[in-house]
């Protein structure tokens, strides 16, 4: 019998990924050469620097399973746009077959299977072997940049205050890195961390109240390749509303797109031959800066996860989406001439665990960091029949187990989980562990609150977020994608406006429509007010599991689309 790994190295596909106009070429490398370590990673080197992009790893050390969205809606004028195209669309967009790895490491299509046949992703061993590989054919040519999402989302970072991932991170030199849910470990961690931290975090648009000015670091000049380069930071704009503004009470945040657009005057000033946007605005929002905001190269974008085996180019921008939970790394190969792009070469590496050989240092670091917590994070608290996972613009299975607990654990009427985009898969048939849980919910304020909440309370919440995700401008895009409910349904309408999007709220256990004017029980979690009382959502999910250990979750109807 062949293991996983020779398996995939006698696969007859193969993850290239190419830009720069190459996408045609995909097809026949994935039928002339096998998957292997080798085929993934070589590159013909083009011009003179290297940026190498890695983005929203959520504190993900371990190869793992994450499953893209198969809905994610564009709105208004991005509508059927990358990256509002999932599933089989996406496949016919970008020439991949299906079955191949390509489709399994960017799509939702046909998950479960060929997660059993293609194994787990990421691992941060492994990412760091692909970056010596590059550094090692690139040298003084490569910039390594982090854009952030890096030090939260496992139960490890969670225990340390981000410093499991910071001591690994630190590991593979990167040379700058900007933030957001960094920010969620509060201001005295924060300071603590950056400033101990080997190389800058930049953060353009973050201003300290007290004196109105740049708290962080805005920008920094780079030379790499005999190429002076500029590397401007953007932390997320919204960072105080999405997330507990009382826990970074001296900073504001925002867009600030006319910072930016002065930062790329004064790096052009002293001499920048290319200006790079390190991002984490979201997609959107970039997309918008880069056609308002003349002179910047390249913008490497984070926040919203997604994943393209292409950039996006606007206003003569490369924008460059690298995935998450270390699924991928970006290289993108420049030809810098003159103070312009003459060329580039672009490639998404998808990091398939069985095939790329962990990095020893970089594996024995890992488990040195995880070793005080490694008998809690392989205790078993339950199994799974259905596959769980977390991304969708509506409802994740995850989620659905969330709410069940919460409904049931809180003696709750209806049930809301917010929509993060963070959060690992679990296959049928594989057992949960505690790892398992805190990727879906290891954060600094987990609070599981019990209130009462009138009818119209609840929907100007379904309100709020929904314009959150699907406003048209995309500078007023604050959140992850929509809260997710238990014991109620809905129906939404994406193209209208905030008040009008939501409609037939109706208690499922009834089916009664839901009252304006009438209370209900609500239980909920990470609640952004200071103060808030209840259970560790981990804990309310594993009391729950303990009674109900074997998980078989009926299929979610809560949600009706419109328009």
């Amino acid at each position: 019998m062949f293991s996983r790994r020779e398996f995939l190295m006698a696969a007859t596909a193969t993850s290239a990924l190419l830009g720069s106009g190459m996408a045609g070429s995909w097809s026949k490398l994935m039928a002339q050469q096998g998957l292997s370590e080798d085929a993934l990673l070589s590159m013909e080197p083009t011009g003179n620097v290297t940026l190498v992009h890695i983005t929203d790893i959520h504190a993900q050390l371990k190869p793992l399973y994450f499953r893209e969205p198969s809905i994610n809606l564009g709105i208004g004028d991005v509508k059927g746009k990358p990256p509002h195209v999932t599933g089989a669309d996406f496949l016919k967009l970008y020439n991949i077959a299906p079955g191949s790895p390509d489709a399994y490491a960017l799509t939702s299509e046909d998950f479960v299977s060929l997660a059993k046949s293609y194994g787990k992703m990421g691992g941060m061993d492994r990412v760091a072997t692909i970056i010596k590989r590059i550094r090692s054919e690139r040298g003084d040519n490569m910039l390594l940049l982090d854009g952030g999402d890096t030090w939260q989302g496992s139960y490890t970072s969670n225990k340390t205050l981000g410093e499991d991932m910071i001591t690994v991170m630190n590991a593979l030199e990167p040379d700058a890195m900007t933030g957001h849910w960094e920010f969620t470990y509060g201001t005295d961690r924060v300071k603590e961390a950056i400033e101990a931290l080997p190389f800058p975090f930049l953060g353009s648009n973050i201003y300290d109240n007290e004196w109105d000015e740049p708290a962080f670091e805005a920008w920094k000049m780079f030379e790499r390749g005999g190429t002076k380069i500029a590397v401007i930071g953007q932390a997320f704009p919204y960072t105080p509303i999405a997330n507990p503004r009382w826990m970074i009470p001296g900073w504001s945040f925002g867009i600030r797109e006319e910072d930016i657009a002065k930062h790329v005057g004064e790096a052009r000033d002293e001499g920048a031959e290319l200006v790079v946007l390190l991002s984490h605005n979201g997609f959107d929002v970039d997309r918008k800066l880069a056609s308002r905001v003349d002179g910047i190269d390249v913008i490497l974008t984070g926040h919203t996860h997604d994943a393209l085996p292409e950039p996006v180019i606007v206003n003569n921008t490369l924008v460059i989406a690298s995935g998450s939970n270390g699924k991928f790394v970006s290289r993108l190969d420049l030809d810098v001439k003159d103070g312009k792009v003459a060329g580039y070469k672009y490639r998404l590496i998808p990091v398939f665990s069985d095939v790329i050989t962990p990095d020893a240092e970089i594996a024995a670091l890992i488990d040195e960091v995880r070793a005080p917590f490694a008998d809690e994070l392989a205790r078993k608290i339950g199994t799974t029949e259905d596959l769980l996972y977390r991304r969708g613009n509506f409802n994740g299975t995850f989620d659905d187990l969330i709410c069940q607990a919460l409904l049931e654990e809180r003696d709750a009427q209806i049930a809301l989980s917010p929509g993060f985009r963070w959060g690992t898969s679990v296959l049928p048939g594989q057992d949960i562990t505690v790892e398992d849980l805190h990727n879906a919910c290891a954060m600094t304020y987990p609070a599981a609150y019990r209130s009462s909440m009138s009818g119209q309370t609840i929907k100007d919440i379904l309100e709020d977020v929904g314009d959150n995700l699907f406003n048209k401008d995309p500078y007023y895009q604050q959140g992850g994608d929509m809260v997710r409910v238990g014991g109620m349904g809905y129906t939404i309408d994406p193209n209208k406006e905030i008040g009008e999007r939501i409609s037939n709220m109706t208690l499922l256990a009834t089916g009664e429509a839901i009252d304006p004017a009438k209370d209900y029980v609500v239980a909920g979690w990470a609640s952004v007010n200071e103060g808030t009382e209840g259970p560790a959502i981990w804990d309310v999910v594993e009391n729950h599991l303990s009674k109900n250990p074997v998980v078989k979750l009926p299929d979610n109807q809560s949600v009706k689309l419109a328009g």
